[in-house]
């Protein structure tokens, strides 16, 4: 374990965690935008 960090990771672990994280989350965004996108369409809410 690395003593200097929080988290225990290293500096490379913590990257490739980053990263991953970074795109998981963007597909996650992007899945609920348009969920919301087609209930939208399907019941306009004005």
């Amino acid at each position: 374990m690395n003593e200097n960090s929080i988290s225990g990771l290293t500096e490379e672990q913590a990257k490739d965690f980053h990263e991953q994280f970074k795109t998981t989350f963007t597909v996650f965004v992007v899945l609920a935008a348009v969920a919301h996108f087609l209930v939208f369409m399907w019941r306009p809410f004005y």
